[in-house]
């Protein structure tokens, strides 16, 4: 009797199974990443970085999709962070400028761009450099060394990318509304052109939120959001004021549930999860049968504020707090 195979062991709650290697391999072996003659594009770029008074060290073919990009030294006073990234961190920054300075080395190369704009010189924008960019400038470092990627365009993917540092819900959407409002100088674009770019269409919205209440609780609204927003099909500077309208009105929806967990604060209930179990409660698409018709952000949001409004603190009792669960309101 042939021996039974072994069952894999259960993952953990929430984990993932790795993906397998496809099996097929793509892009280019290592000594073909120089082994063509650069673009004209590329060319001048070379160009353009010696004009700067950078150096350009070497230019190649990145390894998966063959484009090209230049390692050079740029004058560190001509780089500057993407004007739509989140915002520093003191302690990282300190971290890195004492592990640079003990070791004394920079080997971590920044992603750069050019960026020519008329009311200023010629500036390299950073879309994942902006801690090395600071501790180099505080260290003293005259220039820094930089993987520049020719089209302008990348500047916004590139966040895509960097995943390995973990952003809060606050981050991510402070990092979404400045890029959109940096992309909606540039085309007709429409916010579905930059899904990638943007991740989700309720992050556009929570950091218009966030912009005009930094200490907003956006996780509590977070997964209605995610389940009714969508990306609007207009170019971008058309769809800035929905997107402005909409900010408010789930903000005038968050005054309301404030008033609502202050009156359960005073009924002497007291819980980390207050405002997430008030969103809850109004929440229309909770027990809504999975084949009911979806819900527009308009529809939710007015049945939301309805609900808000009507909310009887006096019928809550401390048992449904601790069936609620849920996630703290200040856990951003």
């Amino acid at each position: 009797m042939a021996e039974r195979k072994s069952k894999k062991p259960p993952l953990p709650k929430g984990a993932r199974r790795r993906r397998k290697p496809t099996g097929t391999s793509i892009g280019l072996a290592a000594g073909e990443l120089q082994a063509a003659a650069p673009s004209g594009v590329v060319a001048e770029l070379h160009q353009a970085i010696e004009q700067d008074d950078g150096n350009v060290l070497s230019m190649y073919r990145e390894p998966y999709g063959g484009h090209w990009v230049a390692l050079a030294a740029l004058p560190i006073e001509l780089v500057e962070p993407t004007p739509y990234q989140r915002n520093i961190s003191d302690t990282h920054v300190r971290k890195l400028e004492g592990v640079i300075g003990k070791i004394g080395r920079f080997l971590d190369p920044i992603i750069a761009v050019r960026i020519v704009k008329p009311d200023h010189a010629a500036k390299y924008w950073t879309p994942n450099g902006n801690h090395r960019l600071s501790a180099m400038r505080t260290l003293g470092a005259k220039s820094i060394i930089a993987i520049v990627v020719p089209e302008p365009a990348a500047a916004y993917q590139i966040l895509a990318l960097n995943t390995e540092k973990a952003h809060n819900l606050r981050e991510k959407a402070l990092e979404v509304i400045r890029m959109y409002r940096e992309l909606t100088q540039l085309d007709q674009a429409t916010e579905d052109t930059y899904a990638l770019e943007f991740e989700e269409p309720a992050l556009i919205t929570l950091g218009l939120c966030y912009e005009e209440r930094p200490r907003f609780s956006g996780g509590a609204y977070h997964p209605v959001l995610k389940r009714v927003d969508e990306f609007l099909r207009k170019p971008l500077h058309a769809t800035l004021s929905i997107r402005q309208q909409r900010a408010k009105t789930v903000l005038e929806l968050d005054d309301l549930i404030v008033k609502q967990v202050e009156a359960l604060k005073a009924k002497g209930l007291t819980s980390p999860y207050l405002k997430s179990f008030v969103v809850a409660r109004v929440n229309p698409i909770r027990f809504r049968p999975k084949d009911a018709p979806l819900l527009s952000f308009d529809e939710a949001l007015d049945r939301m504020t309805q609900a808000a409004t009507k909310f009887n603190p006096d019928k809550v009792k401390l048992d449904d707090l601790a069936k609620s669960g849920g996630m703290p309101d200040d856990s951003e």
